[in-house]
């Protein structure tokens, strides 16, 4: 009984440590964002560099946000190794400030932008969101006390967090197409990009209607947004390094 509540003990401290961090964290990368701001005047999306470095600030906040709006600090654990292997692969891109060329000075180009942070940033919450499901199930099943809320609750927590970024996936799409027209002259032109934004869409959607018609939950719901997520990153860096296209990022 010591024992056991000794390792409660420590698995809390080191719950709030990594929650402290990340705060830490995300006060730490709004002060670089801001500063990136003020030098090149305008806020950072120009470059992948600066959209990879936009999307983990999102994700911080995102995360702190829900540990705090939940009591889920535990998912500060699962969330903070991935955005440092993000930062880590911004850390090999070019951080150079670049002057915005009149394409990426539209209003539509910064929308699209901001819909992508807000919707890659839910979908990296709901991916680690289902892994946590995941291994709360195969410990349910193990009888092993992982300190992991209960199944239901992450699984409840995956839905709601993939509705939301579908809803600015979704939006994506349409300001992505406006500004496609007015930059390129055609809604849509199947460039590698928008192609896999197309099909990490349907990934989603795929998810929020087996749970609503066919009513999957559980280990199937959870491995559905572990492949949005994976198509998600495909969209942003697989295509970027393997397909290039039109798109500069």
């Amino acid at each position: 009984m010591a024992a056991l509540i000794y390792l409660r003990a420590r698995h809390n401290f080191l719950n709030r440590l990594v929650f402290i961090l990340s705060g830490l964290g995300l006060i730490a990368h709004t002060g670089a964002l801001g500063a990136r701001w003020l030098t090149a005047g305008h806020w950072p999306f120009a470059s992948l560099y600066e959209f990879v470095t936009l999307f983990v600030w999102a994700l911080a906040g995102a995360t702190v946000w829900i540990a705090l709006r939940w009591r889920l600090t535990i998912i500060t654990g699962f969330t903070l190794p991935l955005a440092v292997g993000l930062m880590g692969v911004a850390s090999v891109l070019s951080s150079d400030l670049r002057p915005l060329a009149p394409a990426l000075q539209s209003i539509w180009l910064q929308l699209h932008v901001a819909t992508a942070v807000l919707a890659y940033s839910a979908f990296a919450i709901s991916f680690a969101l289902a892994v946590m499901y995941l291994l709360s199930e195969r410990a349910a099943g193990c009888s092993t006390d992982t300190r992991l809320p209960s199944p239901a609750v992450l699984d409840r927590c995956t839905y709601s967090t993939v509705a939301f970024g579908f809803a600015f996936q979704t939006l994506l799409l349409i300001t992505g197409a406006i500004w496609a027209e007015e930059a390129w002259g055609a809604w849509w032109s199947w460039d590698p990009k928008e192609t896999w934004a197309l099909v990490t869409w349907f990934i989603y959607a795929l998810y929020l209607h087996a749970r609503k018609a066919l009513g999957w939950h559980g280990r199937r719901a959870a491995w559905l947004a572990v492949a949005g997520f994976a198509a998600l990153l495909f969209t942003l860096l697989g295509v970027s390094f393997l397909l290039p296209g039109l798109h500069a990022y």
